[in-house]
């Protein structure tokens, strides 16, 4: 739409709730000196240890950040093979690249939007080092039931072929499996503040885990390879400047506070979308509840019915856009990016055929807290208008 006028947006994708309570804190910080690397810092991290259960958190400038750190603190040769689902945001086969390790994609269960035990435990070869868990759209993963896999693999392995697992809880903040939260079942879990999720600090991530030597390792790459045990500004290994400021940090210990009441609401929110749409044939709709836990729900995705492509998905949301309303299309699969043409990845090419299909028929809906039940009946309304007029086109 380049070349056309964007219409505006009566109903947005996604907006962040800012309290004034949440700007009072902010301006807190500002009368202080304290800017980065002060106490409200350590005191998002500790908000962070209290609220999942980890024995270390370690808060970045992103949940990018903070998933490159996890990978280097492990410490995988470059090389190794690194199973991960297709049907993600694009940071994960980002940081794989970059640190020389090589993505091996699979599938998804088209309902629940993530992939299954079975499908790593098949995908697990001997150059396998680690397993990328990800909580998709909040929706639980089985970790518990990954973690095993893991866990009974290594037990056949010498220890320099050990696997690793790392859980991108990015999207999944207050995501639970088993009564334990998301993040907390690998070796590190990820998680990301970006405004659209369900608590921001503007821009910014966390590393969580009970491992003592990845958390320390993660605080020195954090900040430029800078060990504060070892004297002034010794460097003692190549870091990244991923420090997140105290500003950020003052706003996330604000919506921390309520992230359970959040979490509540936006269920509520899936609820009304559930009502609205339970009388289209042609919507998909997601679980409202999953058998391994809770949902902590990051966007509302339907998907239109198989019968559906992708032009005709594109054209509904280009037809929302014009009614004022925005949609998401999330995700573009990993294992068709033009960044791995040409690159040494024989999973590139690989078919993954719930990935490809669901990819193509997926809409995000609008989803924010404040978003109200009259705006709810809007987008469903408008949604069965444009899919009808589509129709008719057809």
């Amino acid at each position: 739409m380049n070349s056309r006028t964007v219409p505006a947006l009566e109903i947005p994708l996604a907006r962040p709730e800012i309290t004034d309570a949440d700007r009072e804190a902010v301006l807190e910080v500002l009368r202080t000196p304290h800017l980065s690397l002060g106490p409200k810092l350590r005191e998002f991290e500790q908000g962070l240890r209290d609220y999942t259960g980890s024995r270390y958190a370690v808060a970045m400038n992103s949940g990018t950040s903070a998933l490159q750190v996890a990978v280097r603190s492990l410490r995988i040769e470059r090389g190794s093979e690194v199973i991960l689902p297709s049907f993600t945001f694009s940071a994960l086969l980002n940081v794989l690249l970059q640190e020389g390790l090589q993505p091996k994609f699979v599938d998804i269960e088209p309902s629940s939007f993530n992939t299954t035990s079975e499908l790593v435990a098949a995908a697990i070869s001997r150059r396998t080092r680690l397993v990328l868990a990800v909580h998709t759209f909040g929706i639980p993963v089985d970790v518990a039931g990954l973690k095993k896999i893991v866990e009974e693999t290594n037990s056949r392995r010498p220890s320099s072929e050990k696997i690793h697992l790392i859980e991108d809880a990015c999207e999944a903040l207050g995501t639970e499996v088993n009564g334990g939260k998301a993040g907390t079942f690998g070796q590190a879990g990820i998680f990301a503040f970006y405004p659209n999720k369900q608590i921001t600090t503007g821009e910014g991530g966390a590393l969580v885990t009970s491992d003592e030597r990845i958390a320390l390792q993660a605080e020195r790459l954090r900040n430029q390879g800078r060990d504060p045990a070892a004297g002034w500004l010794q460097h003692v290994e190549a870091g990244f400047s991923c420090r997140i400021s105290d500003i950020n940090c003052a706003l996330g210990i604000s919506q921390l506070r309520r992230l359970e009441t959040v979490i509540v609401k936006r269920q509520q929110l899936a609820e009304a979308y559930d009502r609205g749409l339970q009388v289209n044939p042609e919507i998909i709709r997601p679980p409202l509840n999953s058998s391994i836990g809770r949902i902590s729900w990051f966007v509302y995705p339907v998907q239109l019915a198989p019968q559906f492509s992708m032009q005709d998905r594109d054209w509904i949301c280009e037809s929302l856009l014009r009614r004022g309303i925005a949609s998401g299309r999330y995700f573009a699969p990993l294992h068709l990016q033009p960044v791995l043409v040409g690159h040494q990845s024989a999973s590139a090419a690989t078919a993954l055929r719930h990935t490809e299909s669901v990819a193509e028929r997926v809409i995000a809906l609008p989803f924010f807290n404040e978003l109200s039940h009259r705006e709810i009946q809007t987008v469903c309304g408008t949604l069965e208008e444009s899919i009808g007029e589509l129709g008719r086109k057809m």
